[in-house]
């Protein structure tokens, strides 16, 4: 999930559907000049997340008097489905995070989402550039903004790995496999939030990454069935690498970010060496170490070359967050969707997710190591590909994500995985 996936903090709040009723549009329809008020749906429960966005909403709040923004903090796991039964439901949120890919696709298509094409200023467009904001658009049209970028791999740390005899990031999957032996055998391997099902999917999706060639991801994109052999490949590498049984003791239920016991808590404390997880995990991360800052050894590396594969053994999953406006939203609304990629406000947004921002000149105020050498993977890749649920749409990709923990679970195979996303895609 891109998860989209997540720019999540840790505790879980759970929350009726019906206290989350919108107020699209408020006092006025935003044409007039009067008061507005606007909902906002965003995945930060706790720390400086959700403060990120209280702040937000009040400076805007100043230098917009007449207009108001109510945020609405809803936990990551809950928030496709309670939003997606807003949208459906007609009472939708004004402002709410973006996934992109398939699910806005469909939102689009189902005209949940205001076209903001001619709302971009210029000065968004100078500073966020064309690549970040063709992410947020369906056939040539803006209905979201990217906020974040969110290429994925380890997120290790460096004192276990040297504790354990790992001198080097692993580079090939050799290496992945000989680090894994020596952290599994000082008492640390490799954490997995396989509850939440996205991020055991993770796994698959790297893989097919250096499995298939970025012509055949494409064309799945667009007809969403996993008709190449490289699919099958991917999931044998897959199973092959499970097998050496590489995660932590009871990864099938384990969470991924809420509190100590999940996957990202278990890489904060030093129970787990390093996790498989998008570029929002440092942030993660750092709300779970016991005095909720940044793991000071935190280290990156991109997945590793996996042989016999036609993918680039530089590719990036990944991609980014955003945020859109829904149909019946106010003009504020992307007024406000401008204002959150200013330099300010995304060197703000950094600070307090640990995660990159979209805005160039706010990158140039990044520090963390780890976050650099993920920007420096991002920028030399030969392409990138988003997190594959996000690209298929929610149907597909819930299938396929399911079909994955199926595998490592031993309740199913590989054959299982293909034959769970075509049958999907046949269902729409």
């Amino acid at each position: 999930m891109a998860p989209s996936k997540a720019l999540v903090l840790a505790a879980a709040v759970v929350i009726g559907v019906g206290s989350l009723a919108a107020c699209s549009g408020g006092d006025d329809d935003g044409s007039g000049g009067g008061n507005v008020t606007m909902q906002l749906w965003e995945n930060s429960t706790t720390g400086p997340g959700k403060a990120f966005w209280d702040k937000a909403a009040a400076d805007y709040h100043t230098a917009h008097p007449n207009v108001t923004i109510k945020v609405q903090a809803v936990q990551n796991e809950d928030l496709d489905g309670k939003l997606q039964t807003a949208l459906n439901s007609g009472s939708a949120p004004d402002i709410f995070l973006q996934r992109g890919g398939g699910k806005m696709a469909a939102m689009v298509e189902a005209g949940q989402l205001k076209d903001i094409t001619d709302d971009i200023t210029a000065e968004t467009k100078q500073a966020v550039g064309d690549a970040a904001l063709r992410t947020a658009q369906v056939d040539g049209k803006a209905y979201a903004v990217p906020i974040s970028v969110l290429p994925g791999g380890f997120w290790y740390s460096k004192d276990l790995f040297r504790s354990a005899g790992v001198t080097a990031p692993p580079a090939t999957l050799d290496d992945l496999t000989t680090a894994v032996s020596k952290l599994k055998a000082a008492g640390t391997p490799i954490a997995l939030g396989a509850k939440d099902a996205w991020p055991a999917a993770h796994w698959y999706y790297f893989f097919a990454l250096r499995a298939c060639s970025q012509a055949t991801l494409d064309a799945a994109a667009k007809d969403r069935t996993f008709s190449d052999p490289c699919w099958t490949k991917a999931g044998t590498d897959l199973k092959a690498f499970a097998d050496t049984k590489p995660f932590t003791e009871g990864f099938l239920t384990i969470s991924a970010q809420q509190g100590a016991g999940s996957s990202a808590g278990l890489v904060a404390n030093h129970k787990a060496s390093m996790e498989l997880m998008g570029s929002w995990d440092p942030g993660v991360i750092a709300s779970l170490t016991k005095d909720t800052k940044p793991l000071p050894d935190l280290g990156f590396f991109p997945f590793p070359a996996v042989p016999g594969g036609q993918g680039g053994p530089a590719a990036i999953m990944g991609g980014t967050d955003g945020y859109s406006c829904s149909q019946d939203a106010p003009d504020e609304c992307s007024d406000f969707l401008n204002y959150l990629l200013t330099k300010d406000v995304q060197e703000a947004y950094y600070k307090a997710f640990n995660s990159l921002p979209v805005n160039k000149q706010a990158q140039g105020a990044v520090t963390e190591d780890y976050l650099k050498a993920v920007l420096a993977a991002y920028n030399t890749a030969p392409y990138v590909s988003q997190w594959l649920d996000t690209v298929y749409g929610q149907n597909v990709g819930n299938a396929l994500n399911i079909g994955v923990v199926n595998l490592l679970a031993g309740k199913g195979d590989v054959a299982g995985i293909i034959k769970a996303v075509n049958d999907a895609a046949k269902k729409g």
